[in-house]
């Protein structure tokens, strides 16, 4: 990991990175996110860049030396870009529909679910069957996203569930029987 925490990250405009102690805040248009950062590691912002550096080279420490400066690079992204998750709804009768600030889903149960949008989170549904996790914090849409995903988890027969966009599900043969099969 610690290839990756000798990485500068490059500050892109309208993005503010403060450091108090080990205490990091990062601004930007989207939002704002903060991190405490180990000891261990010390974080300076020099001409639009944040570089890490580490106080020791034990293994520990290099670990924590590339894992913080990838939380910081995806929160640098986040309060710019913002992360987005893709769910595919597939089954007949699945579907998806936004009312108000949660989304009302049909998945073969008796019943509907709905998921409220929580707090840094955004839910669009752009068609019945597809739904989008938006949001500035890149652990928190992945959480969220893999809440409504495991609603009803993909079968491998027919494909039916909830599934991530580029996700891959291994289909399965079904059985063989029928007119002139050996017995």
């Amino acid at each position: 990991m610690s290839r990756i925490g000798k990485k500068h990250i490059d500050l892109p405009a309208g993005v503010e990175l403060n450091v108090n102690a080990n205490h990091v805040t990062v601004k930007g248009p989207k939002g704002t996110l903060e991190l405490d950062v180990d000891k261990l590691i010390s974080v300076n912002v020099s001409d639009g860049k944040v570089e890490l550096t580490r106080k020791n080279d034990e293994n520990e420490t290099r670990a924590k030396h590339g894992l913080y400066r990838a939380l910081l690079a995806n929160m640098v992204k986040g309060v710019h870009d913002g992360f987005e998750k893709k769910l595919i709804i597939n089954g007949v009768g699945y579907k998806a529909q936004k009312q108000g600030n949660k989304v009302v889903l049909n998945l073969g149960y008796s019943h509907t679910i709905e998921v409220q949008e929580e707090d840094g989170i955004t839910l669009e549904c752009p068609s019945a069957t597809e739904i989008v996790v938006k949001g500035i914090d890149k652990q928190k849409v992945g959480q969220f996203a893999s809440k409504i995903r495991d609603l009803r988890k993909v079968e491998p027969y027919h494909a039916y569930g909830v599934r991530y966009s580029d996700e891959v599900v291994i289909r399965k043969v079904g059985k063989a029987a029928g007119k002139g099969a050996k017995k």
